[in-house]
């Protein structure tokens, strides 16, 4: 973008906006910010940057109908126009900051589940669309989801987006439209390989022990809630697939990053 583009979109969209800064970044609450600041100086210079030194992944503006903006465009000044270029809104003014470890299908059945809810009923499109596109999303976190599940949900959120009577239900494909856009690689894994790479959807992931790092501290085997985990002090342990919930817990609690995920 050249610098007469900058100034025209500044002009066209004066004054200041208010989001909510949360997710994962250092510095969260409500900023001010003016028209047509970049999303790069708001998420590290006043947000300070992302948690624990993770790489960023995506930050979501205008709330749950907002869609998700990759790190190729961190770029991109906030007003009106350029979020709605981008698949986005102002919206309510929500900015979430996702890093490395956030599973961008799983974020599109979240807002697909509270948005369910949110509709009036009145319109078929949003109704019943944004209902059979968590049905299709839940399946890819599932591992249940087919080929052509991707072709059909971005039909289908489409189809949500053109046809439904109001705001919210034009605006409800957002989340999916975008990561389907921006994270396509992570859609084809999810249905093609049957795997989750952040390790959020539990039923496509799986907790396995590195023998060579395991020195049998046993911090894992005292706080897993399902006694998967097995072995002697001392020694490697074991995960039992049939008992472990895949709740992350042995993970977290291993002090040589000896659990990982297969």
């Amino acid at each position: 973008m050249d610098d007469l583009t900058f100034i025209f979109l500044t002009e066209r969209c004066k004054g200041t906006a208010i989001f909510s800064l949360v997710g994962k970044v250092n510095n969260t609450g409500l900023i001010e910010v003016p028209m047509g600041t970049r999303l790069r100086e708001i998420i590290y210079n006043i947000g300070g940057g992302i948690l624990g030194g993770k790489k960023f992944k995506a930050v979501q503006t205008g709330g749950p109908s907002g869609g998700c903006i990759p790190e190729a465009l961190l770029d991109l000044p906030v007003d009106f126009d350029r979020l709605t270029e981008a698949g986005s809104m102002m919206g309510s003014g929500g900015m979430i900051v996702m890093d490395e470890a956030t599973c961008m299908v799983d974020v599109a059945r979240y807002f697909l589940d509270f948005l369910q809810y949110e509709s009036c009923g009145k319109c078929v499109p949003c109704r019943e669309g944004v209902k059979r596109m968590l049905e299709i999303v839940t399946d890819i976190t599932k591992g249940d989801a087919k080929k052509e599940s991707l072709a059909l949900l971005q039909e289908l959120a489409e189809m949500v987006k053109d046809f439904s009577l109001c705001g919210l239900g034009r605006t409800s494909p957002n989340t999916v439209l975008s990561t389907l856009k921006y994270f396509q690689d992570e859609y084809q894994i999810h249905v093609k390989n049957k795997k989750c790479v952040a390790g959020i959807c539990k039923e496509l992931v799986e907790y396995f022990v590195v023998e060579d790092k395991c020195t049998g501290c046993g911090a894992c085997l005292k706080l897993c809630p399902q006694q998967a985990i097995e072995g002697e002090p001392k020694t490697p342990h074991t995960i039992d697939p049939s008992k472990c919930v895949r709740c992350g817990v042995c993970r977290d609690a291993c002090p040589f990053d000896a659990v990982l995920l297969k």
